[in-house]
C-alpha cells in the first residue's frame, strides 16, 4: 500500500455529511465537530473562511478547501461577516443525537435557492486510531484546489441523488466524500511541487517510485540500500544520493523512521503484543525493535502504549 493510502485508511467520512447546503445571505456556519479534517466544496456563489487563528481565506464556485482540525471555525458569506449578527448555523455531526446523516437532512436547504445564494458540500472525517497523524503533520491549516465546472455539477448531482434515495443514501454519500478527499489531497500534493512531503514527492520519482513501493508494500523484508537499489534498476551509490537530495535522509533513515510510525499506530491501535509489533515492521525480536523505538521516540514501546491509552 502506498503512504498516501496508508494515511488514509486511518479517516473516513461516516454518518458525518451534510449532503448539500443552500444558504442565502446573510449566513454563518460555524464548525464545531473538532474532526481531523472538513471539506467543503462551493458548488455555487462563495464565501469566506475564519480560522481560529484569524486567518480568512476567501473561496468561490469550484474551490475545494480542506481545513486541518479540531478547532471550531466559521464558514460565512463574506468576510468578517461571522463578527456581525446574522443567521448561524452549526454543523456538529460527532455530537450525541446530531442529525447530520442524508436522511435527517433530506438534502439540507438552508434558505431559498434563488438567485445569489450559495450551495456547499461538506462532509467532517473521523479518525479510527492513529495513523492519520502523519498525514496531518504535512497539510496546512487550509488548503484550497479549484476544481473543473464539470467535477462541481457531478458532485451536486450526486449529493442530490444519494438525499433522494432511501436505501444506502448515507453509506453512498460517505464513500462520495471519501472518493472526493483522496482526489482534493492528490491534487493539491500534486500542485506543491518541493513543498509536497518528501514521501510523496518520491513517489513521483521514476527511480525511487519502484523502491518506495516495494518497501511500502513489504515493509518487514529485511531492506538494504543494495536491495532498494536494485528494486529501482540503479546502482547503490546512485540510489543513495538520488534518495537523500529527493527524500531530505538516507534511505536507512527513511526506513527506520516509517517502521516506526507504523509502530507507533500500531502499539496504540491494537492489542498486537511487541514482538509481534516488530516482526511486523522489520525487526527479527523485541529486543532490538523495542532499542530503536525508544531511540526514535524517546520512550520504550510499553511506556508508549500505556500513555497512549
Amino acid at each position: 500500500m502506498d503512504p498516501l493510502s496508508s494515511l488514509l485508511s486511518g479517516i473516513r467520512a461516516e454518518g458525518s455529511v451534510v449532503s448539500h447546503a443552500v444558504l442565502k445571505a446573510p449566513w454563518t456556519i460555524r464548525f464545531a465537530d473538532g474532526a481531523p479534517l472538513t471539506m467543503v466544496t462551493v458548488l455555487r456563489g462563495g464565501g469566506s473562511l475564519l480560522l481560529p487563528d484569524g486567518t480568512e481565506r476567501v473561496i468561490a464556485a469550484g474551490d475545494t478547501a480542506i481545513v486541518r482540525g479540531p478547532a471550531p471555525f466559521h464558514l460565512a458569506d463574506e468576510p468578517a461577516a461571522v463578527h456581525r449578527p446574522r443567521a448561524e448555523y452549526e454543523i456538529n455531526c460527532f455530537a450525541a443525537q446530531s442529525p447530520c446523516s442524508v436522511q435527517a437532512l433530506g438534502g439540507i436547504n438552508w434558505g431559498t435557492d434563488t438567485g445569489g445564494a450559495t450551495a456547499l458540500i461538506v462532509g467532517a472525517y473521523r479518525a479510527s486510531g492513529h495513523r492519520h497523524e502523519r498525514l496531518l503533520r504535512a497539510l496546512p491549516p487550509v488548503l484550497v484546489v479549484t476544481e473543473d465546472a464539470e467535477v462541481c455539477a457531478w458532485l451536486e448531482s450526486s449529493a442530490a441523488d444519494a438525499a433522494r434515495l432511501s436505501s444506502g443514501s448515507q453509506a453512498l454519500m460517505d464513500r462520495l466524500l471519501d472518493w472526493a478527499l483522496v482526489c482534493t489531497l492528490r491534487t493539491w500534493f500534486e500542485r506543491s511541487g518541493d513543498d509536497a512531503p518528501s514521501w510523496y514527492r518520491g513517489l513521483a520519482d521514476p527511480v525511487l517510485a519502484p523502491a518506495l513501493h516495494a518497501f511500502h508494500d513489504r515493509p518487514a523484508d529485511a531492506w538494504t540500500v543494495a536491495s532498494l537499489a536494485a528494486q529501482a534498476g540503479v546502482s547503490r551509490a546512485l540510489f543513495a544520493r538520488r534518495f537523500t537530495e529527493l527524500m531530505g535522509r538516507p534511505p536507512l533513515a527513511y526506513l527506520t523512521e516509517c517502521r516506526m510510525d507504523e509502530a507507533e499506530a500500531l502499539l496504540a491501535d491494537t492489542d498486537l503484543s511487541i514482538a509481534q509489533i516488530a516482526k511486523t515492521v522489520g525487526y527479527a525480536d523485541a529486543f532490538g525493535f523495542s532499542a530503536a523505538f525508544k531511540r526514535h521516540k524517546g520512550l520504550s514501546p510499553s511506556t508508549f502504549r500505556a500513555a497512549a491509552a
